[in-house]
Formats: C-alpha cells, structure tokens, sequence
C-alpha cells in the first residue's frame, strides 16, 4: 500500500521505519529543516530538540576516537537509523557498524546484524527514551552492547551494558567515570574528560 503523506496527519496503519526515507525534511508549513533530525519509537515520530554543546561535544570525539580504536572490519558513525522492527527506527547518537555496511553510501539506516554497538548521550528532552524506552527495544533487536552516557557537572560518565541473549535485555557491567576501558566489544581506552575538553 502506497501511503500518501498529508502532513501533519498520520497515515491511518501509522508510522513504519519505511515511511522515513519519504518524509520530506521540511515541516508540514514550509519551515526549512524541521524534521531533518526525527525517528521513530514505537511507530511514533519523535522531532529532536536542539543539542547542547556537551552533546555534540560528546558525540563528536567519542565517534572519532571509536573510529581510530575499532579493529578493522568495523567504523564508528554518528546519527545514523537502526531499524530494529517495522515501527522501531530509533537513531543513535553513535553506532560502530561493519565496515561492509558502511560502504553503501545511498543507505539511510543500519540492520541490526550491521551493528556492534549503539551509545546514547542521554539529554533532558529524552532522558525517559534513552535511559528506558530506547535500550529496551535496541535489546530486542539483538544488539549486544549499548553504552549510556550522563552529564555529571559537565563530566560524562559511561554506563556500559551488554545483552543477555536469556532474557533479551541488558546487564550493567561497568560505570566508567575518569576513563572508560573495557574490553568489548572491542579493547576501548578513552579519556573522558577528553571528550569535553
């Protein structure tokens, strides 16, 4: 069924992932770039708020330094769509992929076996979806490693969990205040107050 956008009335079966790549990036009155940064939880669409310094600060660095560290066959990236279900299309703040799938350079999101890792930057608009809503379904989806990061008086702090494939959720296995080392999914070092210096 070919679903005909009349903005700003949902379709009548709602939102799926695949509607995404034909939503025009401009709002329902013209305004330029106002859905240029959406998703899509639980066939709801989500607009995101401006980011505050600390968050494009965070994302930012903790991709290139994910980027340098990742062994060979995978690559870090920044805000790019993880489909995980016909009505689950969130967008992580950082994803480290397969290189193989970042080679395809006409895609505009990611499968769930494409993926190692996915980290939130938890912000105040999304606290609830990133802390809760968001790691609940990356874990259904099968992804093994989500990492969250908080603002701790203008520190980061890293709460690292990986999937129990038993219950299809996550485990804590680290809170990483100074520096962040571990050793999956691939050996991590990172200085955090790098990441906002």
């Amino acid at each position: 069924m070919t679903v005909e956008f009349q903005w700003p009335y949902v379709p009548p079966d709602g939102w799926t992932a695949a509607d995404l790549d034909h939503i025009s990036a401009d709002g329902p009155n013209g305004e330029l770039d106002v859905l240029k940064h959406i998703e899509l939880i639980d066939g709801e669409l989500i607009v995101m708020s401006p980011q505050t310094e600390f968050h494009r600060r965070v994302v930012q660095r903790l991709c290139d330094e994910l980027d340098r560290q990742a062994p060979e066959p995978l690559t870090a990236t920044r805000e790019m769509d993880v489909v995980l279900a016909p009505r689950q299309r969130p967008c992580p703040d950082v994803s480290v992929v397969t290189k193989a799938a970042a080679a395809d350079l006409d895609r505009t999101y990611y499968e769930p076996a494409d993926v190692v890792l996915v980290v939130e930057v938890v912000s105040k608009s999304s606290e609830i979806r990133d802390r809760e809503t968001k790691p609940r379904r990356y874990a259904q989806g099968g992804i093994k490693h989500f990492w969250r990061i908080e603002n701790s008086d203008g520190q980061p702090v890293v709460y690292v969990y990986e999937l129990d494939p038993a219950t299809t959720t996550y485990a804590l296995t680290g809170i990483f205040h100074d520096r962040l080392k571990t050793g999956v999914p691939f050996p991590v070092d990172i200085a955090l107050d790098a990441l906002v210096r």
